[in-house]
């Protein structure tokens, strides 16, 4: 189970293999997953025995990629990776897409596992995997009690994306520039500075669109990513930053790009998580609709 110990708390330090009993100890729940937090309440007493706890937390099932439907879950996959990306920061050694035959999903590895590479194109039995969800997109994370099996075979990856065309009819709340928690496994968007499982933290900047595509049958919510968002809208997140300091206000960004993109029609496509459409490509179809129109069905959704 995962433990937080606040600074403000003014504990001694826990060191990694040391057994101990924690007295008054606050649980916590965050999208189904439990931890408890040590406070400034907590009596803590280093114990000299030993406990027997299992490595990866219980055993690991073997799943396909489209089984993945809850977070921490231990699981092994089959995959091939079809994608690798820069990672976005020191602690992350590689980051990138896995894929088997009922689709993809995002894998992060760990600088500090101390595991060996993984190349693209390569085909892997992976054991004692980690599942996480965000935003109802699940991902699986490579530890240093995982197992990594390179296999002389070739996967043939389903696809798994879907292509909306539409008028781009609404820019939810959230979008724009925004501020993620700078901590090791978590990309949270902080509210008022703060992050619902680190507390107060100094964010990172970074720059999405969470848009409403209106097909005419029905509606489906499409996030943009920084990289995707700048190649819609032709605006960098250096040059978003500046126009937030130089307004002192975060929301212009969020204005500049409704006045880019609102009531234009797109054809996007990629990957579902949960209720959102990942936006890997995209094409614009046509200029603006009818502002006032696109505006009545904007506000009515």
């Amino acid at each position: 189970m995962k433990f937080t110990a606040w600074a403000t708390s003014d504990l001694p330090e826990l060191d990694e293999g040391g057994v101990y009993r924690l007295e008054n100890v606050v649980t916590d729940e965050y999208e189904g997953r439990f931890s408890v937090k040590l406070n400034r309440t907590t009596d803590i007493e280093e114990l000299d025995e030993e406990l027997d706890v299992p490595e990866s937390g219980g055993a690991s099932e073997e799943r396909t990629i489209t089984e993945v439907d809850a977070p921490e879950e231990w699981i092994d996959l089959t995959a091939k990776v079809t994608q690798l990306w820069e990672p976005r920061s020191e602690s992350v050694g590689q980051v990138g897409l896995l894929g088997d035959p009922t689709g993809t999903i995002k894998f992060t590895k760990w600088a500090k596992s101390d595991l060996p590479e993984l190349d693209e194109g390569g085909v892997y039995r992976l054991s004692n995997l980690v599942t996480d969800e965000y935003e109802g997109r699940f991902s699986v994370k490579l530890n240093r009690t995982t197992d990594i099996e390179e296999l002389d075979e070739d996967i043939e990856v389903g696809d798994d994306s879907t292509t909306v065309e539409g008028a781009l009819v609404d820019i939810q709340r959230g979008s724009g520039l925004i501020k993620r928690c700078p901590e090791e496994d978590c990309t949270r968007v902080l509210q008022n500075g703060r992050c619902s499982e680190h507390g107060e933290v100094d964010g990172e900047f970074d720059l999405r669109i969470k848009a409403v595509i209106d097909d005419g049958n029905e509606v489906h919510e499409t996030i943009f990513d920084e990289e995707a968002t700048e190649a819609l809208t032709g605006i960098t997140l250096s040059e978003a930053k500046e126009m937030a300091m130089d307004a002192l206000d975060t929301t212009v960004v969020a204005d500049e790009i409704r006045g880019k993109i609102l009531g234009v029609y797109y054809r996007v496509e990629g990957p579902t998580f949960g209720r959102y459409v990942l936006a890997n490509d995209f094409e614009q179809l046509g200029g603006p609709a009818d502002a006032e129109e696109t505006l009545i069905k904007a506000r009515s959704l």
